[in-house]
């Protein structure tokens, strides 16, 4: 059965960047589409960037020319660049398939960003 389990969270200043990873095991990585998810205290679990299997990308327009998500098939691996991070960037970040399965929500990796 295949697990996710993200990692690269942390506490930067705003500006700062950070480069978080989803890696799988237990099995290929067949999942066509992949996307990070954010979640802050007290909010919904939000969709903030997605990549299919071709890698064509879609982010949310609060990410969008910030962050750059990105797979690598052979290291069963998908990346999220954040760039120019806000403090309304921090949240627990995690990734799943789209549309997401509950057996595939991990931990997640908590992302801080401080004014």
């Amino acid at each position: 059965q295949v697990q996710l389990v993200e990692s690269g969270g942390g506490l930067v200043q705003a500006g700062g960047s950070l480069r978080l990873s989803c890696a799988a095991s237990g099995g290929p990585f067949s999942i066509n589409t992949v996307g990070w998810y954010r979640q802050a205290p007290g909010n919904q679990r939000l969709l903030v960037a997605t990549i299919t299997s071709g890698s064509s990308r879609n982010y949310a327009d609060s990410v969008k020319g910030r962050f750059t998500i990105s797979r690598v098939n052979a290291k069963n691996t998908v990346y999220l660049q954040m760039n120019s991070l806000k403090p309304e960037d921090t949240a627990v970040y995690y990734c799943n398939s789209v549309p997401s399965r509950r057996d595939y929500w991990g931990q997640g990796t908590q992302v801080t960003v401080s004014s």
